[in-house]
Order: structure tokens, then sequence, then C-alpha cells
């Protein structure tokens, strides 16, 4: 069976902080906090912060677990600060993952505008600068922009990226689920703008797009033409549209795929279908990369993604090196 050699150092361009947090370790948070919870024992707190397949059988299910529980519970500049420490050490033991870009919305963890913003961006850095210097690996954040926020906040949110891109924040992404396109409605060119002002000051942009049934590659396609990024997130959808594809290898956008993930949330119907998905990228040289999304949500990491794509057939080892090399070209870490 083909698999990833022990020695091989990966990258993983596509990681939820709400989804990578190890249960225990949530679960110390919790009590530290006193935050209530709706279990007593650790059993069961572990069943409701993994996302099982008996419970998640769409994005909004996988989404409802991160902002209900994992989101709130990171909720405080201590809990993120602790929550990208674990992360990044554990990324490096279980995958020997030696550079990472770790994504969240600060916004989402500062209770309603109750925590200070700034305080939760550095208490993030100070966790990413500390696991860095123990591990030596490399790392960056990418604040997410969220589609149901309004546009006053999502400015806030790139605002702070331009602030601390110096620190180690190195891109923006927009996330959430998608309905119309990317639903931003009237405030779309104000959007483009501030893609614009991102890519002005080095940073990173990125999208979670094309990952749900609702917009098929519509969501790819416009998400191209109006924030021009140069990565998009999963956007498995648009293997079904020569145009999207077309423009995606056009503009050299490189899709991050994140295997579990898209399998949990029913994005694809099983890993055939995955399969023919990746055929289709390789024959129309369009790039992308392997990622794990959220490894703890979904009792995965990054080696485990490789693994299951090579077992499948899926992928063959220079497909798989390939994948690893777009990767180090397109990371948004300097």
């Amino acid at each position: 069976m083909n698999r990833i050699a022990p020695t091989t150092e990966l990258i993983d361009l596509h990681i939820h902080v709400g989804g990578a947090v190890a249960p225990h370790v949530l679960w110390s948070i919790a009590h530290e906090h006193g935050f209530k919870l709706p279990v007593k024992s650790y059993w069961e707190f572990c069943e409701l912060v993994t996302a099982s397949p008996e419970k998640v059988s769409s994005l909004g299910d996988y989404l409802d677990i991160l902002h209900q529980w994992t989101e709130k519970i990171q909720s405080s500049p201590h809990a993120i600060e602790r929550s990208i420490y674990e992360v990044i050490g554990k990324e490096y033991r279980s995958s020997r993952v030696t550079a990472i870009e770790l994504r969240f919305n600060p916004m989402k963890r500062n209770l309603g505008g109750e925590r200070d913003l700034d305080h939760i961006i550095h208490a993030a850095l100070r966790g990413m600068e500390r696991a860095c210097l123990e591990y030596g690996s490399r790392a960056g954040l990418v604040f997410c922009l969220a589609r149901e926020f309004d546009y006053e906040l999502n400015e806030i949110i790139v605002r702070k990226a331009e602030k601390y891109i110096g620190r180690g924040v190195v891109g923006i992404d927009v996330a959430g689920p998608e309905r119309h396109g990317i639903e931003f409605g009237a405030d779309i060119d104000a959007y483009r703008e501030l893609f614009a002002r991102a890519r002005a000051v080095g940073l990173g942009t990125t999208v979670h797009t094309g990952e749900t049934a609702h917009t098929a590659a519509r969501g790819v396609l416009a998400v191209i033409e109006h924030l021009k990024p140069s990565r998009i997130g999963h956007g498995v959808a648009a293997a079904a549209s020569e145009e999207a594809m077309a423009k995606l290898r056009e503009n050299k956008i490189v899709l991050e795929i994140c295997p579990s993930s898209n399998l949990r949330t029913r994005a694809v119907a099983d890993l055939a279908e995955l399969g023919t998905i990746l055929r289709r990228f390789d024959e129309n040289n369009v790039m992308y990369t392997i990622n794990t999304d959220g490894p703890y949500l979904l009792d995965s990491h990054l080696r485990g993604e490789f693994d299951l794509l090579l077992s499948a057939g899926h992928l063959t080892p220079s497909t798989a090196e390939r994948c690893m090399a777009t990767a180090r070209a397109a990371t948004f870490l300097k």
C-alpha cells in the first residue's frame, strides 16, 4: 500500500482552529473558565465536539458544532492562545507538519464585543510563536471574514489583518455557507476593494466556495470574477464545469482540497466521486493541495488524508509529491 514516508515534512494550508483542538484540551479549557456544558462526562463531551457520521450530513451540521461549542470554548485570550499552541504541536507530532496556516475569525472569539479584539489576536500570536519555538515549525494566521457578518464587521477584520501582518498574520479568507454565489449582494464592489487592499499590503487571499450543492460551480466563478483570490478553499464543485476549471487554470488559482471534510459534509457523495473530481482536475491542469480542515472534529490528520487517497488509488506517489510541492509554492508563509 502506498503511504507517505514517515520522515516527509508536510504543509497544511487549510485548517480551522475551531475544528483542530483535541477534546481533552477543550474539556480542560471549558472547566478552567467555568463554561457551562450540556453534558456531565468527558466521553459525552467528546461526542458533542466531534463531527461523527451519525450527527453530520451537511455543511450546516458541521458548522453548527463549531459555532455552538468549539468556538465558544475558545473565546478568551487564554483559550485561543492555548488552542493555537496545542494545534501546532499536535499536527507536528501526528503528521510532521512543519508549515501550517491556521485560520479563524477573531471576532467569533470575542463574545460579541465583550472581549477586546486586539487581546484575542495578541494571544493567538503568542500561542503560535511559542509552539513554533518549541517544534521548529513555521506558522501563520489567516483571518476569516464571515458571509453572515455586515460589511462593517468584515472590514474591521481586514483592518486587523493589515495591522498584524508583520507579526504573523499572513492572509484573509471568506467562510460560511453559500446560497447565491459569494452572497455579498450590493456590497460586492466594497468586498472587491477589501481584497485588493489586502493584496496591496502583502496579505494572501483565499475564499471558501464550491463545497455545497446550492451554488455548485457558480460560486467558484463568482469568487474568481469578483475577489480574484490566489487560492480557493475546497472548490470541488468546479470539476463539473469546464468554464470554472479553465478560469482556475488561467488565473493560476490553487484549490485547498480537504478530503475527509468534503466526505463528511456530503460535498461529495463518496470516495469514488472524490477520485473522479481529482482526476478531472489533473486532466485540466487545475492545481490543488491536500489539507485537513478540522482534524479533531473529523478524527483525522494530514498524513491520514494523503494515505486515504493513496490507498484508494486516487493519488499516486508522484501526484502526492506534486500536491506537496504545490502547497510549498502556494503558502502565504514567507
